[in-house]
Order: C-alpha cells, then sequence, then structure tokens
C-alpha cells in the first residue's frame, strides 16, 4: 500500500501486476480489501491501479463534507494517474464505481483508451441506480428485502434455498456490510452514498470517445439493465453485453470477466 498526498487528503492505492495500464474505480463501500479477489484477477492481465476511495479503506475523509461530489472521485483518479506518471491508461468501472469512470471518462477523454462500465447507471434521464442513501429510511424487514432484490430480482427465500451458490453470495454481500468499520469510514460510505445520489452524465456521455464495454446483469435490480442500454446508446464506439445474474453477474456468469478482460487488452 503506497500513499498519495492530494491536498487534504491521503489517498492510499495500490500497483499491482504486469500488462496495459488498468485504473480501476470499485463500487459503493468497496475497498482495496473488500474486493481483492476481483483486483487480483484483473492484475494477471494489467498493471493494475486502485485506491480506497476517500472515506473508505485507508483514505481518511477530507476536511469539508464538500469534499464529497462525483467530480472529486472522479478528480482523485486523475491525481493517481498524474502521481504514478501514466498519461493515460484503460478503465474499469464497477457500480458505484462505473458512475465516477463515466464522469472521469466525460472529463478527461483523452485519458482514457479503453473502457468498462459495469451494473452501473448515467443517472438522469438515462435512469439512476437504486436510491441506497434511502435505505435506513426503511423498516428492517422491508430493508432486508430490498436489499436481496437490488442485488437480483429473482432473489428470494425460496430462490435462495435451491440455488446455492447464489445464496454463498448473499452471506458474502452480508459479511461485507456487517464487517467492522471507524467512525470516519461510516461518515465516508454515508457521504459516498450522498454523492451517488447526484450523479448525472447523461447529457455529457457523447463527449466519451474511446471504446468502450458496458456489461449489465439481467436481473440486476440496482442497477437494471435500462440503464446500461442507455449509457451505450449515447456513447459512440460502445457495446452492449448482459450476462446472466444480477448486480452480481461478475461471480455469476463465468463468462463475464474473462470478456471484460479480454476487450479491455485489446
Amino acid at each position: 500500500m503506497a500513499t498519495l498526498a492530494a491536498g487534504d487528503l491521503d489517498i492510499q492505492y495500490e500497483l499491482l501486476g504486469e500488462g496495459p495500464r488498468l485504473l480501476v474505480f470499485n463500487g459503493s463501500g468497496a475497498t482495496i480489501a473488500s474486493a481483492r479477489l476481483l483486483i487480483d484477477f484483473l492484475a494477471r492481465s494489467f498493471e493494475v491501479l486502485v485506491h480506497d476511495q476517500r472515506g473508505l479503506g485507508r483514505t481518511g475523509l477530507p476536511s469539508s463534507p464538500d469534499g464529497f461530489t462525483m467530480a472529486a472521485y472522479a478528480a482523485d483518479g486523475a491525481a493517481l494517474l498524474d502521481h504514478v506518471g501514466w498519461a493515460s491508461a484503460r478503465v474499469f468501472g464497477i457500480s458505484f464505481g462505473g458512475m465516477v469512470a463515466q464522469e472521469f471518462a466525460v472529463t478527461w477523454p483523452e485519458r482514457v483508451e479503453r473502457l468498462a462500465l459495469l451494473c452501473t447507471s448515467p443517472g438522469g434521464e438515462g435512469g439512476s441506480s437504486y436510491p441506497l442513501h434511502e435505505l435506513d429510511d426503511l423498516a428492517p424487514k422491508v430493508r432486508a428485502r430490498v436489499m436481496l432484490r437490488n442485488l437480483d430480482t429473482r432473489f428470494s427465500l425460496w430462490w435462495l434455498s435451491s440455488h446455492p451458490r447464489d445464496r454463498a453470495l448473499v452471506r458474502q454481500a452480508r459479511a461485507r456490510q456487517a464487517s467492522p468499520t471507524t467512525p470516519d469510514q461510516l461518515e465516508g460510505a454515508r457521504l459516498q452514498l450522498q454523492a451517488r445520489s447526484h450523479h448525472d452524465v447523461w447529457s455529457r456521455l457523447q463527449r466519451i470517445s474511446c471504446p468502450t464495454l458496458v456489461a449489465c446483469g439481467r436481473y440486476d435490480g440496482l442497477a437494471p439493465p435500462s440503464n446500461s442500454e442507455a449509457i451505450a446508446s449515447r456513447i459512440p464506439r460502445s457495446e452492449l453485453h448482459c450476462y446472466e445474474g444480477g448486480h452480481l453477474f461478475v461471480a455469476q456468469d463465468p463468462r463475464a470477466l474473462p470478456e471484460i478482460a479480454a476487450f479491455l487488452s485489446r
């Protein structure tokens, strides 16, 4: 783990693997530690640059809540590229990280060689992902049901009882949510969800000029496939792939990650 001092923020990052340069943006609440399996997979084919996003993992909080905007998350990626001496890179963004990757790509299109946007949304008229910042307002039983359907619209107690692999994925997701966090990390996660609620690149997507793969899960309740279709309709050099599974399709459909890695390697 290395550190980039960016203004009032110390960004913790890793640089690992060999191959084409790949900047990775993680999903909501995810850290380098919690996304280790995905990062290690990508590092088999790429030189991966990944960081704990502001307020999460080992990266602290900025001095002001105003530091939590989608533009700020994207600017952290640009600062990391500058820090390691990369003029450009391929970019991989998943879920919330896909939102950050879109913001990054519309702001600095010249720095993105190829782009993969997974289970994400453009916001605005193109469609938004489920408002996760509103989950705490729901009754516990309702919240549990909504969270389950967000992962995969097929998921129910009956479905999970007859699909052990999906049941294991749900257990892993719940274990990650229950893992110990510091007060600062809880605040960072809360502010990340607030920033996410204002995400809207819909009117700017046509600025993305690189080859782009938009990937979604057929049964995603968090970022519906229609949102990925909307993204692909706006990016000139894009292709849309729909996989079997929900928001966790990268773990549900064995075709997904190898095909995404092959696209980014071209």
